[in-house]
């Protein structure tokens, strides 16, 4: 299991040379050497753009606090509707039971 281990990172190792040797980073392969010193002050970023604006939040006009939305009002409950829902739960539990 070691030698499979040893052999799987000198192939990685042959593989990554291969792949540096092919893109034409030769000075790479053979030195080493992936930041040279002379090069570091001629290299300058290139400028982000700035980010667009984040959009401002649309503003909702006040709503007066005695008017309710429509459709959100309770309806009234009669005592035979409250009658006939405990009877339909009741059987149902009996059923079950």
């Amino acid at each position: 299991m070691l030698e499979i281990g040893i052999f799987c990172v000198i192939l990685l190792a042959a593989g990554y040379w291969a792949t540096m040797f092919i893109m034409g980073r030769r000075d790479d392969v053979i030195h080493g050497k992936f930041v040279h010193a002379e090069d570091e002050g001629d290299f300058m970023p290139a400028a982000r753009p700035a980010p667009p604006p984040f959009p401002k939040r649309p503003v909702k006009a006040a709503q007066p606090a005695s008017v309710q939305p429509v459709g959100t009002a309770a309806k009234p409950v009669n005592s035979a509707a409250l009658q006939s829902l405990l009877a339909a739960i009741q059987q149902d539990l009996k059923s079950v039971a």
